[in-house]
C-alpha cells in the first residue's frame, strides 16, 4: 500500500519560496509517476507538475519557469521547489502517485493517480 505524507506549506508573501515534501512509501519514487495537483477553494483540482517514471519533468504552463520538481530517491522524497509565488498560488497542494506507465499527455491529469496524500496548505498574500 502506498502512503504519501506532505509538508512544507505555510503563508507566505508574493514573490516568495517554498518547498513542499512528498514522503513516500519505500521503492513509490523511484518506480511510479509522481506529481504535484493543488486545489483552490471553489476551483477544481488541477495538474501543476509531474515527472514520469522515465524521469522526464511535466509542468503546467502557469508554473513553467517557477516551479522545480526533484526527488531524493533513497529517502523516497518528492519536492516541489515553488519561486516567485503569487495570490493565485494559494491552494491546497497534493502529492500524488501513478503506478503503471502514463503517457507524457497525461501525467498532469487525475485520472491515472490511485494515490493520493492528504494536502499540504499554501497561502501567499
Amino acid at each position: 500500500h502506498v502512503q504519501l505524507v506532505e509538508s512544507g506549506g505555510g503563508a507566505v508573501q508574493a514573490g516568495g519560496s517554498l518547498r513542499l515534501s512528498c514522503a513516500a512509501s519505500e521503492y513509490t519514487v523511484s518506480t511510479y509517476t509522481m506529481g504535484w495537483f493543488r486545489q483552490a477553494p471553489g476551483k477544481q483540482r488541477e495538474g501543476v507538475a509531474a515527472v514520469s517514471q522515465d524521469g522526464r519533468s511535466n509542468y503546467a504552463d502557469f508554473v513553467v519557469g517557477r516551479f522545480t520538481l526533484s526527488k531524493d530517491v533513497p529517502k523516497n522524497i518528492f519536492y516541489l521547489e515553488m519561486n516567485d509565488l503569487k495570490p493565485e498560488d494559494s491552494a491546497m497542494y497534493y502529492c500524488a502517485a501513478a503506478a503503471g506507465y502514463v503517457p507524457a499527455s497525461e501525467v498532469l491529469r487525475l485520472v491515472p493517480y490511485g494515490y493520493w496524500g492528504q494536502g499540504t496548505q499554501v497561502t501567499v498574500s
